[in-house]
């Protein structure tokens, strides 16, 4: 999916520039740096170098997936506001509680029936989504698992990175929308060259 050049604002360019200055991130892989230092960005807060749990080759399959035009469906609008240059699948309006399931729980459902599997979930709010994920057989291209909070956050994740699916999460109860959409864009913005294109290189 070809996608016009983004054109950085100056003043990303400096807040980067500082951050880079105060956290050293040279040593992570490109699209692992990618993410983690839009995470830190958008949160201020350096202590997600080490937080995040992420892998390149995951990065990797998911980034060409999403350029190929993978939906994505995130947990809550505001999710949702926070990632550009792509439309996500947010169902939170149209869901309703009941017993033993909350309405991020029933969102995801619905998400899940709109999107099928191979999509990329970003949930960044409720921590009750991602566990619904998790039982549900979604075969997700990538989760983006940073919901926030002192109740079921840090489980909801454990569970996320144990069961195996292609996934970035963080090790604390940190996390919440604007890291969540950070890390999406992170994959977004980063510079995509479809295999085809560079088979054309490499026989030129």
């Amino acid at each position: 999916m070809n996608q016009r050049e983004r054109v950085v604002h100056p003043i990303e360019e400096e807040s980067f520039r500082r951050l880079r200055a105060r956290v050293e991130t040279s040593h992570l892989a490109p699209l692992t740096r990618a993410v983690v230092e839009r995470v830190v960005h958008s949160a201020a807060d350096p202590a997600y170098v080490t937080d995040l749990v992420c892998d390149e080759a995951t990065l990797a399959a998911a980034h060409g997936v999403l350029h190929a035009g993978a939906p994505v469906v995130a947990d809550v609008e505001m999710v949702a506001a926070g990632i550009t240059r792509r439309t996500a699948v947010c169902r939170l309006k149209e869901a309703v509680s009941g017993p033993g399931l909350t309405r991020s729980a029933h969102a995801v459902r619905l998400a899940y029936e709109q999107v099928g599997p191979g999509a990329i979930w970003v949930i960044g709010c409720a921590p009750t989504a991602l566990e619904e994920l998790l039982l549900l057989d979604a075969a997700p291209a990538l989760v983006i698992g940073l919901p926030v909070g002192f109740v079921g956050a840090v489980e909801s994740k454990a569970a996320l990175r144990e069961s195996g699916l292609p996934s970035v999460s963080n090790l604390s109860e940190k996390g919440g929308s604007a890291v969540a959409a950070a890390a999406l864009n992170a994959l977004l913005y980063h510079p995509y060259d479809p295999p085809h294109h560079q088979l054309a290189k490499e026989n030129a």
